[in-house]
């Protein structure tokens, strides 16, 4: 036992309250599918926790990927965007392609420009400048068409808001066809077709698609009959599965499908870019997963638009000869580290203009930072004050703003939407949105915006830990890794799952780099390893002999050639017999609980 525990009767508590997730009555009507399926009655146990209650909620989940895809022609406007594209084909017309400026924006670029090419449409890609086009269509882009002679334009990942434009476009004789899975204001923009799932009128089954997910169900629609079959639509999912985990999107039902298709062809074979993207950042297309996507592939992406070089970014993903490619990723490598150093000032910037909040229910911030890190700085401000940020950039005119939410509460397009008369446009959706400040505006602005997120319900200071399964430490085996392993892809909607393995006794305590712990727990006979990222206290107040539990991510790693289980810590407390956490009833535990008992 720790002798600083034994002498002052401290314990270690935990760091914030834990909620073991109530174990649900399996309908009956589960079963049969479930044994089809091979899931173990704690997997199934944790999926009906989790909300699949239904047959088909099992099916869609771990079943065939491509069964849990939807009829495409279900989309708004389905038939009117392919009667013009098939009508373009038939005429010979060039068609533009404009994407956007972030991953998912530039993924669902790759993904339309190459579908529309299998469809035997000449295509003119367009990668927007986050400096000089801004958000959503431009009136630049719209002129360039009409120099290049395109008779229609289809907007990826944005244009739902782009009224002026798509009425400037069609002044010039070019039709507009929107795919998008933004908010869709009051008045929609006259687009000859507007495909997005959010649309008021729209029967789309899984309307969670992001802007790369929209483009993909568009591929299905256009080649799905066509001479390649299936696999031709099929084959982009790689880079839709980009789009859908880097816009944070929920990784169930048709993200879902998408995403687990994409990791297949990932680890199958990337095409030439995102190979040489893979090798310039030093991963092996076999260990690709939905985390090496989010923050290995999507930053690199992400870094060339904001530092002013979106068409590396594009030209990547489109690149077909491989020498090539390694030379757009070499170069998108060397745009990143320039990106992660200018973050770094930026934030540290905006961190001092923000001060102390205090109780304000918002944080809105203004100053001369480059347009492209706002996003990323409002994403940190909002993720340590744990309530919306919106950081503006002074840096030219208009003041362009980034707003980010930490999840729940305030709803950030809707809030946009009523500070409209303050914008020049804006743009988004519930936890990510941008706006173009007219002159004048930013303290008008920021009054309202602050009425608008006190009126919304308060984000949690001190989220709870919500925990998928509680097992003793003996129950720690490879079996329980495989079975948790059956929820990947994991992420938004889709966590990965948190375990509270209790009775945990110490052998072993070492500190490694950076503020980092080692401990080693036993097992019987056995030991497991447990690191704990950021846990450097863990030295000074856990020693061998103590009893853990241990909230953690089971996982594994190979070192030697030899592979073992890892807990990833994630918080962990004095474990006081006889009442370990799962023997307590469900519900919230806090430090009170390590004691023993649950708090309401």
């Amino acid at each position: 036992m720790n002798p600083a525990v034994a002498d002052s009767g401290a314990m270690l508590r935990p760091t914030r309250p834990w909620l073991l997730a109530a174990p649900g009555a399996i309908p009956p009507d589960l079963v049969p599918v479930a044994d089809r399926l091979g899931l173990s009655p704690r997997l199934l146990g944790l999926l009906v926790a989790r909300g699949c209650t239904r047959p088909q909620d099992l099916e869609s989940f771990l079943g065939d990927p491509l069964a849990a895809l939807h009829d495409p022609v279900l989309l708004p406007d389905a038939a009117p965007f392919a009667a013009r594209i098939a009508s373009a084909r038939e005429h010979g017309e060039r068609v533009m392609v404009y994407g956007d400026f972030d991953a998912d924006g530039l993924s669902a670029l790759a993904v339309m420009v190459l579908a529309l090419r299998a469809y035997g449409v000449e295509v003119e890609p367009y990668a927007p400048s986050r400096f000089t086009d801004g958000h959503g269509l431009s009136n630049a882009a719209v002129d360039v068409a009409a120099a290049s002679g395109c008779a229609v334009i289809v907007t990826v990942d944005c244009g739902t808001s782009s009224a002026d434009e798509i009425a400037l476009a069609a002044s010039r004789g070019i039709d507009v066809l929107v795919t998008d899975h933004h908010h869709v204001p009051a008045r929609p923009p006259g687009a000859a077709a507007l495909v997005n799932p959010h649309r008021a009128d729209s029967v789309y089954p899984d309307p969670r698609l992001t802007g790369a997910g929209v483009a993909f169900k568009v591929a299905q629609l256009l080649l799905d009959d066509g001479p390649g079959g299936p696999r031709a639509w099929i084959d982009l999912a790689d880079l839709a599965t980009i789009g859908t985990i880097s816009d944070v999107a929920p990784l169930l039902g048709e993200n879902r499908a998408i995403v687990r298709l994409g990791l297949e062809q990932f680890r199958r074979g990337p095409r030439p870019g995102l190979a040489a993207l893979l090798d310039a950042a030093g991963l092996a297309p076999a260990r690709v997963d939905a985390d090496a996507i989010g923050y290995t592939i999507a930053p690199r992406l992400n870094a060339a638009g904001r530092i002013g070089e979106v068409t590396l970014a594009a030209r990547l993903l489109l690149a077909t000869d491989a020498r090539e490619a390694v030379q757009l990723a070499a170069q998108l490598e060397e745009a990143n580290r320039t990106r992660r150093d200018l973050t770094t000032t930026a934030l540290a910037e905006a961190r001092d203009a923000v001060g102390d909040p205090g109780d304000a229910p918002a944080v809105v911030v203004a100053g001369p930072w480059p347009i492209g890190l706002i996003g990323l700085v409002a994403g940190r401000l909002a993720e340590q004050h744990r309530r919306p940020a919106v950081v503006f950039s002074t840096d030219g005119e208009p003041w362009r703003g980034s707003a980010r939410s930490p999840g729940g509460g305030l709803d950030l397009a809707r809030a946009f939407a009523a500070c409209e008369r303050h914008f020049v446009r804006f743009g988004g959706h519930a936890e990510a949105a941008g706006a173009d400040l007219l002159p004048g505006r930013l303290e008008a602005f920021r009054a309202d915006f602050l009425a608008l997120a006190a009126s919304a319900p308060a984000v949690s200071a001190e989220p709870e830990l919500r925990i998928d399964l509680a097992v003793p430490v003996s129950d720690v085996d490879y079996e329980l890794h495989r079975d948790l392993a059956r929820l990947e892809p994991v992420g938004p909607g889709n966590p990965a799952p948190q375990v509270a393995v209790t009775g945990a006794t110490v052998t072993r305590v070492r500190p490694v780099s950076n503020g980092h712990v080692q401990l080693t727990v036993s097992k019987g006979r056995e030991v497991l390893d447990v690191i704990a990222f950021g846990r450097g206290d863990l030295a000074q107040s856990v020693a061998p002999g103590d009893r853990l539990d241990i909230v953690a991510r089971i996982g594994s790693r190979t070192f030697g050639g030899y592979e073992s289980l890892q807990l990833e810590l994630i918080d962990a407390a004095t474990a006081v017999a006889p009442a370990p956490l799962d023997a307590t009833p469900p519900g919230r535990r806090t430090a009170g609980a390590a004691a023993g008992t649950d708090a309401a």
